[in-house]
């Protein structure tokens, strides 16, 4: 991908938002550590520091080399990016009088600015920020200012350098959006050639040059991502592309044949692998979430491994990785926490050896529906909610049985039907039930149950980075309910889930 914007990233949960907003304007960008960037940056147009939950007074506060960008390349420093510079060059950092965080104002902006181009005074930012500016480093020149934050935005004389005390990226900065495009268009002259044509062509080239007549194994899960990273590897190298769907016993209800149909005329082939038993029995027992996705992934390994056997002569695996995965697992600074496995990222045993591909390795989930539906794959297709690669194993806290798992199949079944019925199912990112490890007190028909609680979830959201839960209609939620409760045996009551991402995540495992 050549006229890349490099996002050097110091830790912020806004991040990945900033690469949203650059990937809106067309202009292909990428997200790289700050102690870990691209040796080569040659083919970079412009540089963007992220913002960051340290202060820059602080002891262990990232330290960039900066030494290659400066003066060399247009950088624009968001936040933390803002501060390490006024910090480090002659200016001052020092804690906030007051609080700096939400909605503020723009009261001034100087005249002329191409960076402030299209945007008007009283325009409002996201402040998210302890720390403040309280003077400009060397040369430094202020641009914007609000009712608490003097120097709210500048710029360095004599290099194109600019700094920003707010984050644009976020949906509360109205002009924000714009401000990145003065930024990277008429400041930085980044052209904006990012398409989904213009990645179809240019990814089915790069595949046919890798893979050349090598054969690759796929593993289909029917979801939107494998089945464009299937399409387009498909393009590129045609007969030479084997998929296997692999039934766990741990997908929706009647999905593994709903599944193997859909493909049927898109002129994939694929093989269908009933292994279900083999799951369930490397979960018996296991109740620990992080052990659970460990036991799924060594089982598919060992089943794939088994089924790529029986092709000939196979040495790629390609898999439906996107840009979310691959960020979620890099460490900023040092070793973090993992919040949960992803699993499609990451090595394979030695004993596979298989070199891997991932076509869609650079994509957001936004993106890689608009490059499927430029594909000409279906839209009821690339319409499909996420879900998760464990399954339903991560919906059911606890161990797995057969029991639990028909439970949890027939209440998914309901709830995502209604969804569909009630025209609801489009307006959600994603939808589905889990199943609680407790039994709660109920009464049918005059007599005392003592059964199984399931949870509802629908959350929206772009990319799953973050997500919101959605405000489904009190009557549907009724009716829902009363279905589960009167269909399924061994559910007596129905919840509704009603936590945002952060500080929840989207699965409950």
């Amino acid at each position: 991908m050549q006229h890349n914007v490099l996002i050097l990233d110091f830790g912020s949960q806004y991040t990945q938002l900033i690469a949203r907003k650059v990937r809106e304007l067309n202009i292909f960008c990428e997200i790289f550590p700050y102690n870990n960037p691209p040796k080569d940056l040659s083919s970079y147009k412009a540089v963007i520091l992220s913002g960051s939950p340290f202060s820059v007074r602080a002891e262990d506060a990232p330290h960039p080399d900066l030494s290659e960008i400066r003066g060399k390349l247009p950088l624009l420093a968001v936040c933390y990016g803002a501060q390490y510079l006024a910090h480090f060059n002659g200016g001052e950092v020092a804690p906030s009088n007051i609080r700096e965080y939400g909605r503020a104002h723009l009261t001034y902006i100087k005249e002329g600015e191409l960076f402030f181009e299209g945007v008007s005074q009283g325009s409002q930012v996201w402040m998210s920020h302890s720390d403040t500016i309280k003077a400009l480093p060397t040369n430094g020149v202020r641009l914007a200012s609000t009712s608490d934050v003097q120097n709210a935005a500048y710029k360095i004389e004599g290099e194109t350098t600019y700094a920003i005390q707010y984050h644009p990226e976020v949906y509360h900065s109205t002009d924000g959006k714009q401000m990145l495009e003065n930024f990277l268009v008429k400041i930085a002259h980044v052209p904006q050639n990012f398409t989904p044509n213009s990645f179809v062509e240019e990814i089915v080239a790069e595949l046919q040059e890798k893979i050349k007549d090598d054969k690759v194994v796929l593993g289909l899960s029917g979801g939107v991502d494998s089945t464009v990273a299937a399409v387009l590897l498909h393009k590129a190298i045609g007969k030479n592309l084997y998929c296997i769907f692999v039934n766990n016993g741990l997908l929706r209800k009647n999905e593994f044949q709903s599944v193997l149909d859909q493909y049927e005329g898109m002129g994939l082939n694929v093989k269908g692998v009933d292994a279900s038993q083999r799951f369930y029995d490397a979960l018996a027992g296991v109740e620990d979430p992080e052990k659970k996705r460990k036991a799924i992934g060594n089982a598919f390994i060992e089943v794939f491994d088994a089924e790529s056997h029986l092709i000939e002569d196979v040495t790629w695996l390609a898999q439906g990785t996107i840009y979310p995965d691959v960020i979620e697992s890099i460490s900023v600074k040092g070793p973090s926490a993992t919040i949960k496995s992803h699993h499609n990222v990451g090595g394979l045993p030695d004993y596979m050896k298989l070199k891997v591909v991932e076509p869609l390795r650079m994509l957001f989930k936004d993106e890689v529906r608009r490059v499927g539906a430029s594909l000409g794959i279906d839209s009821e297709l690339l319409g499909r909610h996420p879900f998760p690669g464990p399954g339903l194993s991560i919906r059911i806290l606890g161990d797995i049985t057969l029991e639990k798992v028909r439970i949890l199949q027939e209440v998914d079944a309901i709830f995502i039907e209604g969804l569909k019925t009630w025209g609801l199912y489009d307006k959600v990112w994603q939808a589905g039930a889990i199943l609680l490890p407790v039994n709660s007190v109920g009464v049918m028909g005059d007599e005392r149950t003592y059964e199984k609680v399931v949870a509802l979830r629908a959350v929206e959201s772009t990319d799953g980075m973050t997500a919101d839960w959605v405000h489904l209609p009190y009557d549907f939620l009724q009716k829902i309910s009363n279905e589960i409760i009167n269909k399924v045996k061994g559910v007596n009551r129905v919840v509704y889930d009603i936590s945002s991402k952060p500080p929840a995540t989207i699965e409950w495992e």
